[in-house]
Formats: C-alpha cells, structure tokens, sequence
C-alpha cells in the first residue's frame, strides 16, 4: 500500500500528535508499505488558508503517489476547500486523523463559530476518519453527523516502557516526606498548570514537590505568567521548570514520582496519562475530553471539572495524608495500564481500516 501523510513541520515535533502519526509512520513501512511525508510550513492560521488556491500545494497533492491520502487534521485550514478538488482530480481517497478539534478549544465564541464553520466543511470532504478517543468521535459526529467510515485506535501504552515492579511501585508510595508530583506537557493555557500551581499553593509547602516537563517557548506570554504565580505564592523552592526532555530523560522521573497531574482545561486522549499508569502514578485530569475513557474517578485517580483547583487541592493532600490509599491507587493504576493496547495494536487497526479503502 502507497500511503501519503500531510502535516506541518516535522514528524519529530514532541507533542502527543506527532508521536501517533510517527509511531503510525514507522508501523507501516515496518509492514513493508511506502509512505510518502508531505510537509507544510508552520505559517498563521490566515496563511495557513491560502493554501487552498495555490496551484504549486495543488500539483504537489495530484502529483503523489499514493492509494491513500492521510491528513492530521490540525492541516484542515490549508485543504478545507482543496480537497473538493483534489477528490475529483486525483483519484485517492482522503482520510484524516483526529487528535483534537480546533473549535472544542476554549476561546471566544466567535472565534469558535469560524473554526467550526472551516472544520465542518473540512471533516465533509474526507472518505475515513481516524479517532484518537471515542470521545473525539463523538466529537466529530456532533460536528458533521453519522456515515463516514471511521475507526477508533488508542495511542498506544508501550512508548515509554514501565521499569517498576508492583512492590517497588507500593514502596515508591509510601516513602515519607513531600507528596512528589510531576506535571508532564507543553506549557500553554490548555494543558491547565496555571491551576495546578493554584491547588498546590493552597496546602503547606512542606506537603509537596513539584516538577514540571515541557517545552518552556510555545506561549512564552504564558510562561511569563506562570514563573510571575510561582513567585506570588513564593514556591520557587517547591517547583521545578525543567523544560522539553527527550523521552529516555522523561522515564526517571516518571519512576520516581509518586503522582501524575495534568489538569487540562480540554484533552482529547492524553497520552502522557497512560504512560504515568504503567509506572503506578496515580493521574489527575479533568472531565472534559478523553481522560474519563482511561481513569476512573477514585480507583486510578481524580477527575475534576477544568479549572476546579479547591477539588484538586483536596484531592492531593489527601494522598500526601492517606499512603495506604496512594498504595492503593497506584497498583491499581499499574493495573489499568495493562489492558490498553499497544502501539502496533492500534497501527495495525488504522491500517486494516486504510486497506478497506483503498481501490483494488
């Protein structure tokens, strides 16, 4: 199978939609298909529609050869109307990914109702959809109505490989001292450590350490603001900004931590989530979006409404207080870990649903 994948910048990019369509990537020329990356500057979103009437992107789209055409859907401003053309010019069927949906973001309405309007006229010209969550799905649906092929595949669990044993998971739990909890995604207003940071400042600064793990430059306005709050409740000594580490430089932490909390205002999966469940963490997330989907609310961790830092500050001081019930989550969260599937699980069904597909 001739596989074409359309993105912007490069595969490498270190978000949680990029490594999927990676991972998809190497799956499928492990399988022996040929896969054909088809790269977009990173340009406004305004740019990003000029795309569509320009007759070089056009020739390059018909020029591929392929039996199937993929796009991450965060490419739809720049093919939204394209592809009405490219349908009848250049014979392959269109498929799209979904991690996340433009207009599910919190912003203003208005903006909101624009991206809509594109996303819905987008989503209409595909002939497959690829879902990260079922809730993503739902999404979609919602936007567009029922009838278009699709398929739900899970980002895999086995990215990060677990190196703790269940005894070793139990002991990490109840080690005296601070509560250690760790904060893992890119520092912008969606991934809510802004309201982490609040929960935390709440409870005694002797109760809890906190690390955090993400690229310090995709909102710097953002990052401003936040080293300004760990200043105004004077935690400095108590927070760690380690910036972007690559994923072997991730795995210690996750290991020595004794609680995930990412509490984002919307997220569509959360991959970061199941890989703190293989090493026994214990997750706070929110719930709106996908987390529901992997946690269930006082077994593997907490759900929260986005936003509600007096509940997650309850939350948290409760298994710095409570270790039998950290002992507890966290075995339990090892144990959710275990039924998600894998990478080549979840590649092998995105392409059992391509090759339903594609021509003969």
């Amino acid at each position: 199978m001739r596989v074409g994948l359309l993105i912007y910048g490069s595969l490498d990019i270190l978000t949680g939609g990029f490594l999927y369509d990676r991972l998809l990537v190497d799956y499928l020329r492990r399988e022996g298909d040929e896969v054909e990356v088809i790269s977009l500057p990173w340009r406004t979103y305004g740019r990003h529609l000029s795309d569509n009437v320009s007759a070089a992107f056009f020739q390059r789209l018909c020029r591929a050869s392929c039996d199937v055409l993929i796009q991450d859907e965060l490419n739809h401003p720049s093919v939204w109307w394209l592809n009405r053309r490219l349908k009848q010019r250049a014979g392959y069927p269109l498929v799209s990914i979904v991690h996340l949906l433009r207009s599910s973001e919190a912003r203003p309405a208005w903006q909101n109702r624009f991206y809509r309007w594109v996303e819905r006229r987008y989503l209409q010209t595909l002939d497959g959809l690829i879902f990260n969550s079922r809730t993503t799905g739902r999404q979609v649906e919602a936007l567009i109505g029922p009838g278009c092929p699709s398929v739900v595949a899970y980002p895999g669990c086995d990215h990060v490989r677990p190196t703790l044993s269940p005894d070793a998971i139990a002991a990490r739990a109840e080690q005296p001292g601070a509560l250690r909890v760790l904060f893992i995604g890119n520092l912008i207003p969606r991934k809510g450590l802004h309201v982490l940071i609040e929960a935390l400042a709440g409870l005694p600064q002797a109760d809890w350490q906190l690390t955090v793990i993400g690229a310090l430059d995709m909102d710097p306005a953002y990052v401003r603001r936040l080293r300004r709050q760990i200043d105004q409740v004077g935690a400095r000594a108590q927070i760690r900004l380690l910036g972007a580490l690559p994923h072997e430089h991730v795995v210690p932490h996750l290991a020595s931590h004794q609680v995930l909390a990412v509490p984002s205002l919307y997220e569509p999966f959360g991959i970061v989530y199941v890989e703190a469940l293989g090493f026994g963490q214990p997750v706070m997330a929110t719930t709106v979006g996908a987390a529901h989907e992997i946690i269930s609310h006082g077994r593997e961790g907490f759900l929260v409404a986005p936003g509600d830092s007096p509940s997650l500050a309850r939350h948290l001081s409760h298994l710095h207080a409570d270790r039998r019930e950290l002992v507890r989550m966290s075995l339990a969260a090892r144990q959710r870990y275990h039924s998600c599937p894998t990478w080549d699980d979840s590649a092998r069904r995105i392409r059992h649903f391509l090759s339903t597909l594609v021509k003969p």
